[in-house]
Parts: C-alpha cells; structure tokens; sequence
C-alpha cells in the first residue's frame, strides 16, 4: 500500500463506518477511492472529503446538500463560493435545529404538566380509597 492511500478496511477503522458506508458514498459521487481491481484505494483527499461528508451528516445536511458544497471546492475562486454557500447552508440548519429544539422542550414541559396533574389524580385516588376502607 502506498503511504497516501488506505485500504477500506483501515478508512473503516480509521473513521468508524462500515464498508457499505464507504461504497454508498462512492455510488453517490462523494468520494473517488482508486480502483485496483476489486480493491479501493482511498486518498488523501478522499479522506478530507469523507470527513466532511460526516460532519455534514451530524449537522443534519443532506447528502444532496453535502455533494453540492464539496462539487463548489473546484470552482477557482479560493473556496469563496463554496465557504459563502457553506455558510448559507449552516445558518439555515441551525435555524430548524433550534426551532426543533424549541419545539422539543415545549413538548417536555407540557409532559412533565401532565405527569405531575397525573400523580396528583392517583395520589387523590389513593386518598379516596383508604379513606374509604
């Protein structure tokens, strides 16, 4: 193995995914290993790529969303048009995230109201029974 590549095995090692992971991303044109025979040689830039491409999916980007922005990286123009459009992309993301959260917390509270509404009804109920025993 030459030093600037990888073998699947050691990418799957090196960043927690599987091989199906590492071929589905091949398939959908986010990452170019070399191909020697069956085997897949994954360089450098594959694996910049590759770690873009999880960060992007712990953001909760889509895979369309993330072949867009590392397609932007070739455009000549020092990376301006894909860290402008980057940028765009994250705004919005942390916008639903937040609103997500918002929504999430709300549902919380209204869960803890009904809980605590709830134990009163049986705290009551049990009241109710022993006082009539």
């Amino acid at each position: 193995m030459h030093e600037d590549t990888m073998t699947i095995r050691e990418m799957c090692d090196a960043y927690q995914v599987t091989p199906r992971t590492l071929r589905f991303y091949e398939a959908k044109e986010l990452l170019f290993p070399i191909r020697d025979g069956q085997k897949r040689l994954f360089t450098k830039r594959d694996r910049a790529r590759l770690k873009l491409i999880l960060r992007g999916k712990r953001f909760g980007f889509s895979l369309e969303q993330i072949r867009q922005l590392l397609d932007l990286y070739h455009i000549g123009d020092q990376q301006h048009t894909q860290l402008q459009r980057t940028f765009e992309i994250a705004r919005e993301r942390l916008a639903d995230m937040e609103a997500q959260r918002d929504e999430l917390k709300q549902a919380i509270d209204d869960l803890k109201a009904q809980l605590k509404w709830g134990e009163k009804i049986l705290v009551s109920m049990e009241d109710t029974k022993k006082a009539a025993e």
